[in-house]
């Protein structure tokens, strides 16, 4: 059986106003380490093993 995540990565991102606009959503931003959100939640969802 195979799964295959879907990343829920919409909305205004007005939380983060002005650091976040439509040019740059709060997902694509760097908060917490050098990977980006997006990039951390990617990172989580790798098999172990894949390298």
């Amino acid at each position: 059986m195979s799964i295959h995540p879907v990343i829920m990565c919409g909305g205004a991102g007005t939380r983060l106003w002005p650091a976040s606009d439509t040019a740059r959503p709060k997902q694509f931003h760097s908060l917490v380490s050098d990977k980006t959100v997006f990039q951390e939640t990617v990172l989580r969802f790798r098999a172990p093993d894949s390298g």
